[in-house]
């Protein structure tokens, strides 16, 4: 697996994306190397304690596109959203599975639009699928896996606030 050159086309999906709608949405794009994979990492600040923390590993939500060797093997480019360690996360009170289970309520009426998904992983992982992995077309396809997430990072927004501690 070249890691550099797939880099390059996660990179330039990336750059291909509408930038007046990531301002709008306040999302933060990320592309690298980690953990032996090629990703492409969506979060929004609000969304994680460290939304920079590479690989994540504190309290944060967010959406990635990746490969691995594994993936290829497979013929596959993988995608989730994760949210982990939603307890800790600074400014809200949220319990990782009441959130889980109300993302995945709203989640539904959108599932069709997301192939080969599955919302079956435990509460860290609000829901996975993969793409067919087609090298001519991967920087087209990672690009629309990315415009679909927009269509439901709104979920996130809306179950955050309704969780967002009051100050007294």
């Amino acid at each position: 697996m070249d890691h550099i050159a797939l880099e390059v086309i996660f990179k330039a999906a990336s750059a291909s994306l509408d930038h007046k709608l990531l301002q709008q949405k306040s999302a933060i794009i990320e592309t690298g190397i980690w953990l032996d994979s090629v990703v492409l990492r969506i979060s929004k600040e609000h969304w994680a304690n460290d939304v920079f923390q590479k690989p994540q590993t504190g309290a944060a939500i967010f959406f990635s596109i990746w490969l691995n060797e594994k993936s290829l093997k497979e013929d596959k480019v993988n995608y989730n959203i994760h949210a982990f360690k939603l307890r800790d996360l600074k400014g809200y009170s949220i319990t990782s599975s009441a959130f889980t289970s109300a993302f995945r309520k709203q989640f539904s009426y959108f599932k069709e639009d997301w192939p080969n998904l599955s919302t079956e992983q435990g509460p860290r992982t609000l829901m996975q699928g993969w793409i067919t992995y087609d090298p001519i077309n991967l920087e087209r396809d990672i690009s629309e896996l990315a415009c679909k997430f927009f269509k439901i990072d709104g979920i996130i927004d809306e179950l955050l606030t309704e969780r967002k501690k009051h100050l007294k």
